[in-house]
């Protein structure tokens, strides 16, 4: 079973050392800086939400979702709604559903508003990464004909 927690002292460094596939590595940033990230975004206005992914007690991936500001470019539906900013699945661990249900796990969490209101989830992706694109659509992600930095813009009603 997959869960959502809190990057801890204990935890952070198995969280860091988690890897995509050589190939993938261009799609996502390492979790270390999106943690980096995380800090630079929560001292000037934002509010990030990192979690390590979790398969029983297994660390298996990070997730980050961001409300408001990102510190990147952002599609126009951006302001006041939710954004999946990083989601990554250690290589070791890929093709067991794990990033489907972490992708709910975090929708989940989304729908309680932490941060405030919100119409629109969104996230962004690279065209060629046809697996994400697929994980995304049939979560309920539409395209929005947006495209920032060759990345498309899919956004779910939430």
């Amino acid at each position: 079973m997959i869960t959502l927690r809190k990057i801890t002292l204990d935890n952070r460094r198995d969280i860091f050392n988690l890897e995509v596939t050589e190939e993938q590595r261009r799609f996502v940033a390492s979790n270390l800086s999106s943690l980096a990230s995380c800090y630079v975004l929560a001292t000037n206005g934002g509010h990030p939400f990192p979690f390590a992914i979790y398969e029983e007690e297994q660390p298996v991936g990070f997730v980050m979702a961001v409300y408001g500001i990102t510190g990147y470019d952002e599609p126009s539906i951006a302001r006041n709604n939710y954004c999946i900013l990083r989601l990554m699945m250690d290589k070791r661990h890929q093709n067991r559903g794990y990033g489907r249900e972490a992708m709910k796990a975090v929708l989940s969490f989304i729908r309680t508003f932490p941060a405030g209101p919100a119409q629109y989830c969104w996230i962004a992706y690279k065209p060629e990464n046809v697996v994400a694109a697929k994980l995304y659509e049939s979560l309920g992600f539409r395209d929005n004909g947006e495209v920032i930095h060759n990345e498309s813009v899919a956004v779910l009603q939430l």
